[in-house]
């Protein structure tokens, strides 16, 4: 019975805040550009979000007559399934997670490895111009990113000595992973960025050029399964980033860990928030110039000085 109230909370938990998050980016970035956000529905405008679900569900949910229909509908769930599955080996404490596996990291990779097929097969099924070339470049933007997410990950897991999340955090009581690894964190943040389609690398939603990118023919509950999909993915990589570089559920004795936990992640929420209210979008070249040209050797030099000093620091 306790692994169902922890698996029932891994599931609610996350899209919990997802949900809040609508508001919190609309209070947030009101916030930092000098002008109101949501004020009208509820104190603080805080039944606006369920005003905004009440509105998507009665919308219609309307199938181009044109488009794949079976992969059409088939492809918003694959974004949401292959995001909530990972959380399932997210510690958000040392007794609460519903798996501790010993290749963690990898489970991670493969889940986020699986989610452009949702993105991909809404583009093609969509059979839009405008959708395809959407999903095109967030196949490309991901599948380019994805490897330095990875590798940025090699110097944490060669300082912990294993794959399993939980034991990369208990890793860290002697000090967070942030301090020695700080190239690696800023390459699995930028990469991250990248992963979620979060401003300023929105580039295969790009309105201007795409209309909305891939989902430009969806509406109603499937859209809303892709609107609620990248704040799962912003819950996520701020988790992670939490867990692999500031000690997770690590902090003070005075308060509960999951409290630290919840902290932290809340920051780079709010990070991910700024960097959308602040950076302009890059051309799609330089992005992918970013990654090839910059991030790449940097974090190829990352893994080879930290290897050398594990080398030496075992040699004494």
């Amino acid at each position: 019975m306790k692994y169902v109230f922890i698996i029932a909370g891994v599931l609610l938990i996350p899209l919990t805040i997802a949900a809040g998050l609508i508001w919190v980016e609309r209070r947030l970035l009101a916030l930092f550009q000098d002008r109101y956000g949501p004020n009208r529905v509820g104190p603080f405008g805080l039944i606006q979000v369920l005003a905004d679900v009440v509105k998507i569900f009665f919308k219609e949910d309307w199938i181009p007559p044109f488009a794949d229909k079976a992969v059409f509908v088939m492809a918003p769930g694959i974004l949401i399934a292959t995001i909530l599955l990972t959380f399932a080996v997210i510690p958000f404490t040392d007794n609460f997670l519903v798996l501790d596996s010993n290749i963690g990291i990898l489970f991670f990779l493969g889940n986020s490895s699986l989610g452009v097929y949702s993105i991909v097969l809404g583009g093609w099924a969509s059979n839009s111009k405008y959708s395809l070339l959407g999903s095109i470049r967030a196949s490309a933007q991901m599948l380019t990113y994805e490897v330095f997410m990875g590798l940025s990950l090699v110097g944490v897991v060669m300082m912990a000595d294993s794959f399993s999340l939980r034991e990369i955090v208990e890793a860290q009581q002697g000090g967070w992973f942030f301090i020695p690894q700080f190239v690696a964190f800023l390459v699995f943040f930028i990469a991250g960025i990248a992963e979620t389609h979060r401003t300023p690398f929105d580039i295969p939603e790009a309105e201007g050029e795409l209309v909305a990118g891939y989902h430009s023919e969806y509406s109603g509950m499937k859209f809303g399964m892709f609107f609620v999909g990248e704040y799962l993915g912003v819950t996520l990589i701020s988790s992670l980033i939490v867990t692999l570089f500031f000690g997770g559920w690590l902090g003070p004795a005075f308060l509960p860990p999951a409290f630290w936990f919840f902290l932290k992640t809340g920051f780079f929420i709010c990070l991910f928030i700024l960097i959308r209210a602040s950076l302009p979008r890059p051309r799609y070249d330089q992005l992918m110039e970013l990654g090839w040209k910059v991030l790449l050797p940097i974090v190829l030099l990352n893994i080879l000085i930290t290897g050398a000093i594990l080398i030496y620091n075992s040699s004494l």
